[in-house]
């Protein structure tokens, strides 16, 4: 049975078949000699190894048993640049007449082969190998690490020759940033994220208009309870898979997040990114704000601006107006901890902004002086102008002052959750495409390797290790995957000239052309039936094969 056996695993029916209560995995490899029901397949593609009976799939529901052979439920996903934007044709591998040979598996959506394959297949013009590349999705992992990735594909583009080593990753360690543009409090740094009631990451800094937060990674996944590991895996892939996710923060809000979004902040759906902090607000709009107003303050939680003590005031030659904020003043017209963090004016906890006023000096101050308050992204602005006690009372703002609130709010972008892909692709995986991993390595580092996840271009962080990052939405949709260990199933794509992947010590003897690839799918399938996905390159990617830095 080893050599049917690909990626994954569950013991969970096919649609519309009946489910056990719980998966029916092993916990230990099965000798050889130890007998196995023969109705069921051994998948040994994650230390699962999960036993599969007839027609069911294995605990990851990427693997199931089809009429005795192990088959892969997903397609494989090819990126081509002629495809036409938004057509994707789901089509069996070539080397099969028809995807009613073998009652075509499903795949993750729930469609078949069968069903898509009217749709538009590749013609077999070989001209066009230049145009096509084959992701790591749905291509099966190196599990049990000795042997070559499933996909070591050769090429040739403007005359070099060129190898791509494709495959799926089994990371444990692995997480997700989240960059959530908002200016509410979302809850203070190292906090802990639930998921379900479970610890599945944490609050980190806040950046500009943003706040960051770092969820799974290995301690949840397997340093705490059987349940962390369980949710925050499942949390993992929800997220990789542009699907929402409903979080809570230990003291602070709850959230609804999808990538490319608007971030959902205790039920209320985030409109704007702000445009600068209450100083930059200020000195933006200064010369707007010369000659409609008096004072201008722009309430923010980190940095609150008050327009004529700002350094962009006194240029303009403004009047001070002797207010008297609260908070501590930092630089002239900046002011720091006006308020505490919230969901208020600017993030801050207040809902009356001239609550961070503490008066006005008499000496400076004077009856009929115009205040504008607003916040950082203009969602609040109120308009005020002092009494003969030196009292601001609200009234009806100008339309000349509307207009440019409006502006700042024109300025500020809209606010998304941006989700990041960051995995260590270290240890066995570099196994699938050396003898020798250390020269991999090196060799990225050298940049002589373009390493993609999905196609998708990856940032390769510096220092020890293959340490990558990729945004999801830059992927291709039903990236990630799970395995019940627990870990995360991404893909990931090494592609080089083929004399740098001999001198690393590449399994140069699999390296097979495209048309092998398309005929015959994974070298180690057996023949066992797996559809295509022929998907259109973003265009927001570079293609994975492109002249710098690969070709020079």
């Amino acid at each position: 049975m080893g050599s049917t056996m690909t990626e994954h695993t569950k013991t969970d029916g096919l649609p519309g078949m009946d489910a056990p209560e719980l998966p029916q995995v092993l916990e230990r490899a099965r000798p050889r000699n130890e007998r196995m029901n023969a109705a069921k397949v051994e998948c040994n593609a994650c230390p699962v190894l999960c036993q599969i009976s007839e027609g069911r799939a294995g605990a990851c529901d990427r693997y199931a048993n089809h009429a005795g052979v192990l088959v892969r439920v997903d397609p494989v996903v090819l990126l081509r640049k002629t495809l036409e934007a938004g057509e994707v044709a789901l089509v069996p591998f070539a080397g099969r007449s028809s995807a009613a040979d073998a009652d075509a598996p499903v795949d993750a959506a729930g469609s078949t082969a069968e069903g898509a394959a009217a749709q538009p297949a590749w013609s077999g013009d070989l001209l066009l190998s230049e145009e096509v590349f084959v992701t790591g999705v749905g291509s099966s992992t190196t599990y049990p690490d000795y042997k070559p990735a499933p996909f070591i594909v050769g090429s040739k583009v403007d005359g070099v020759d060129m190898v791509t080593v494709v495959t799926e990753g089994i990371f444990s360690y692995c997480s997700f940033k989240v960059k959530i543009d908002t200016d509410r409090f979302l809850g203070p740094e190292q906090a802990n994220v639930r998921c379900k009631g479970e610890v599945v990451g944490h609050v980190t800094t806040a950046e500009y208009g943003s706040q960051m937060l770092s969820l799974g990674g290995v301690h949840h996944l397997t340093g705490g309870s059987k349940k962390e590991g369980r949710i925050a895996n499942e949390m993992m892939q929800l997220l990789g898979n542009k699907q929402a996710v409903e979080l809570t923060i230990d003291g602070g809000s709850q959230l609804v997040i999808q990538a490319g979004q608007a971030p959902i902040v205790n039920g209320v759906a985030e409109q704007r990114m702000r445009v600068g902090c209450g100083s930059a607000a200020i000195g933006i709009f200064a010369r707007q704000f010369f000659g409609q107003a008096d004072e201008v303050v722009v309430v923010d939680d980190h940095i609150t601006g008050v327009l004529t003590e700002h350094q962009a005031g006194r240029c303009l030659d403004m009047k001070s107006s002797g207010i008297q904020m609260r908070g501590r003043k930092s630089t002239p017209g900046r002011y720091f901890q006006v308020a505490n963090p919230g969901t208020g004016w600017g993030g801050t906890d207040i809902a009356d902004p001239l609550s961070i006023i503490e008066g006005w000096d008499a000496s400076v101050a004077w009856p009929g002086l115009r205040l504008l308050m607003t916040s950082t992204t203009g969602e609040h602005a109120s308009w005020y102008v002092l009494n003969e006690s030196l009292v601001p009372v609200e009234a009806e703002m100008p339309d000349a002052v509307r207009r440019i609130v409006e502006r700042i709010g024109e300025n500020c972008e809209p606010s998304l959750t941006s989700v990041l892909f960051l995995g260590g692709a270290g240890g066995s995986l570099r196994a699938g495409v050396t003898e020798n991993p250390v020269l991999l390595t090196r060799s990225i580092k050298n940049a002589l390797v373009n390493v993609t996840c999905g196609g998708a271009p990856a940032y390769v962080w510096p220092g020890g290790g293959i340490t990558v990052m990729a945004d999801v939405l830059r992927m291709p949709d039903n990236s990630f995957g799970t395995v019940p260990t627990p870990a995360i199933v991404a893909p990931i794509e090494f592609s080089m000239r083929r004399t740098d992947y001999e001198a690393l010590g590449g399994h140069a003897e699999q390296i097979r052309s495209l048309r092998e690839v398309l005929e015959h799918g994974a070298w180690h399938n057996d023949g066992a039936p797996q559809a295509l996905s022929w998907q259109a390159l973003p265009a927001a990617n570079p293609w994975p094969l492109g002249r710098p830095p690969l070709l020079g």
